[in-house]
């Protein structure tokens, strides 16, 4: 059945933020807000599912409002789950690893770092969330004109996916994935923490006809490829919010 026939309960769109709902590292812009709001709330059931955690989704998406705008938020690749903004439930990395393999982890990505080679270095170098670990080479309190240069930087120099594969190989016994997201940075959970684990939240409480996810790191390596990929949804791949907009006009019918 067309989407454009399937009432709001039947559809469910999840979006990534950076790069999908906004520019990387910035705030939505005004009227993509209004379209998303005005126009396709009404149409679907809506959700959002990121790599990061809470306070920066507030950060880029105007705040608090999004605990009563969206029906879903799933911080942290959907470990922490929100609906219609009350947190019903969490999982812990911390837990589920255990302190010995987390200091051992800890100890060869400060070591890694210490005899890494990049244009700058700044500050939190590793970041602990809920569900997972977030390692930024060149350090997350940098600015914004920092952070493009690394981009392309990296993408001349492979400075994170070599730093992946070293560590694929050193703890190759343990259980970890690793992807690739936004500009600097790269996650570290166990496996089938990625953002299909809010899958598992809606499947176990809901009955959608169609999910639809729209994404931008959707090649293998990026922090939106499973899901993307994943069979129970229908996958969007997009570069910009205005990609988003174009598909959502024509999938909905706006």
């Amino acid at each position: 059945m067309p989407a454009t026939e399937l009432k709001r309960d039947e559809i469910l769109l999840l979006f990534d933020v950076d790069g999908t709902l906004t520019f990387p590292r910035s705030v939505v812009e005004p009227e993509f807000e209004e379209f998303f709001y005005s126009k396709v709330k009404p149409r679907a059931t809506v959700g959002i599912v990121g790599g990061s955690d809470l306070e920066k989704m507030f950060e880029q998406l105007n705040g608090k409002r999004i605990l009563n705008e969206f029906d879903f938020i799933f911080p942290e690749n959907g470990l922490v789950q929100i609906e219609k903004g009350k947190e019903v439930g969490k999982q812990n990395i911390i837990k589920h690893l255990g302190e010995p393999t987390l200091q051992r982890f800890i100890n060869f990505v400060l070591r890694y770092l210490s005899e890494l080679d990049v244009p700058i270095k700044r500050g939190t170098f590793i970041e602990f969330r809920n569900g997972m670990m977030n390692v930024c080479p060149i350090g997350r309190q940098c600015t914004r004109e920092e952070r493009n240069m690394f981009a392309a930087y990296d993408i001349e120099h492979k400075v994170r996916e070599k730093m992946i594969a070293k560590l694929k190989e050193e703890f190759a016994n343990i259980d970890l994935q690793y992807s690739i997201g936004g500009q600097i940075s790269f996650d570290v959970f166990p496996h089938g923490w990625d953002k299909t684990y809010s899958l598992r939240h809606i499947e176990a409480n809901y009955k959608f006809r169609e999910i639809h996810f729209f994404g931008d790191k959707t090649e293998p390596g990026g922090n939106d490829y499973e899901i993307y990929t994943d069979r129970r949804t229908i996958g969007h791949k997009v570069s910009t919010p205005n990609d988003t907009k174009r598909i959502l006009t024509e999938l909905l019918g706006l």
